[in-house]
């Protein structure tokens, strides 16, 4: 089964397979996936947030995440991704117990997931917006707000999932998610922020 005809359970599973103790280097995944490497790419810098891992991390992983935004707004043909992250990676035991636990769900969600609409996910104007909206959440990941990692990893997991399905449909749900969070976002920050003013005042 090659990576295109491969399910994002079946590619889990695949960058799973091994030593628990060895690390998954970035720089070997992109290369294994091709037209899919901004799905798995976006996907490997989402888990963490999902995670347990030490504190600061929604920082890394919002970077991290913006960093593909800024490619698919710039229409890049293949991730381009820092040295100093091609050399690291991620925990195989970490990445194996996660597809535990999302084994069932993730089951559900390719049970519906299909390529349809691939305009959608595809290089052009919608790869644009796509790209604009993963900057602007991955600056709110990256705010100091508590309890919002797990939230925020949930819904770019739906990019993910658009992106490496190559679903349309999926990717139009992810937009009008993203749009949600990133307007609540702003709502909540600009009441807290006249919230200080008013007590400083």
């Amino acid at each position: 089964m090659t990576a295109h005809e491969s399910s994002t359970r079946a590619l889990l599973r695949a960058i799973a397979a091994g030593d628990p103790q060895q690390q998954i280097s970035y720089d070997a995944l992109l290369d294994s996936f091709g037209g899919r490497a901004f799905g798995m790419l976006l996907l490997m810098v989402t888990l963490p947030t999902l995670i347990p891992v030490p504190v600061g991390v929604g920082a890394v992983s919002g970077s991290l995440v913006a960093l593909v935004g800024v490619q698919l707004a710039l229409q890049f043909i293949h991730p381009w991704v820092p040295a100093w992250l091609r050399r690291r990676g991620l925990q195989r035991a970490r990445l194996q117990s996660f597809i535990i636990r999302i084994e069932r769900p993730l089951g559900w969600v390719e049970s519906w997931c299909r390529p349809r609409l691939e305009s959608l996910c595809e290089p052009g104007l919608a790869s644009v917006c796509t790209g604009v909206q993963l900057i602007l959440i991955g600056m709110v990941l990256m705010l100091p707000i508590p309890f919002t990692n797990i939230p925020i990893g949930i819904l770019l997991l739906v990019y993910c999932f658009a992106l490496i399905e190559r679903d349309g449909a999926l990717m139009l749900a992810a937009w009008a998610l993203g749009t949600g969070t990133i307007a609540t976002t702003l709502l909540l920050s600009n009441h807290l922020f006249d919230r200080i003013w008013d007590w400083l005042h």
